[in-house]
């Protein structure tokens, strides 16, 4: 292998390392009452809703599956989960008659009820689309989750509970994002 490469891959690894050292009494906490929440969401039969751009909608769609299948455990509610990501026509639909702005925040009002988690994922925390469907949420009965890094933004100030990763760079706040997702999902399973 290049050194370069080397160096590359090891530092890349060093920080992902350092970033969830850093953060690990934050994370344990919100996790913690993450937890709560979606055994709350689960007990209810209320739903989770998940929404973000880019990188994030991937994110966004990728772990509804997960916390639809990969929690299912005996005895116990399957959750019921809703990627906004996921419908190309409403989103179209929503950002052509309306605005890019509104493509979450539509579908929620349509969805939506007083119990239920939103959680957004935006790497810059200032996704618009994001903010105004929390915002909603908030005002609407709704629990809200955010997932941010930089520096927070606005979602930081927005959401109800936030795991934020301060990192000024979009792939390794993504990557943390999904470990902290995966991570929930696998306690929620395996949590007796």
């Amino acid at each position: 292998m290049k050194e370069f490469r080397k160096k590359y891959v090891k530092d890349y690894l060093a920080e992902i390392k350092g970033l969830l050292t850093s953060r690990e009494t934050d994370l344990i906490e919100k996790i913690d009452m993450l937890a709560d929440i979606f055994n709350s969401v689960r007990k209810n039969k209320n739903t989770v809703y998940l929404m973000g751009n880019g990188g994030s909608a991937a994110t966004a769609s990728h772990v509804a599956i997960d916390f639809a299948k990969c929690t299912i455990s005996e005895g116990r509610p399957r959750f019921k989960v809703i990627a906004l990501t996921d419908s190309i026509p409403s989103l179209l639909a929503w950002a052509n008659d309306a605005s890019f702005e509104d493509i979450f925040i539509e579908q929620l009002k349509n969805l939506m009820e007083p119990g239920d988690v939103v959680i957004g994922i935006s790497g810059s925390g200032n996704s618009m689309n994001v903010i105004k469907a929390i915002e909603y949420a908030n005002g609407a009965g709704g629990i809200t989750v955010g997932l941010s890094g930089y520096d927070g933004g606005q979602l930081l100030r927005s959401a109800q509970v936030n795991i934020h990763i301060p990192v000024n760079d979009m792939q390794k706040a993504e990557d943390i994002h999904v470990i902290v997702l995966h991570l929930l999902a696998c306690l929620l399973r395996d949590e007796k």
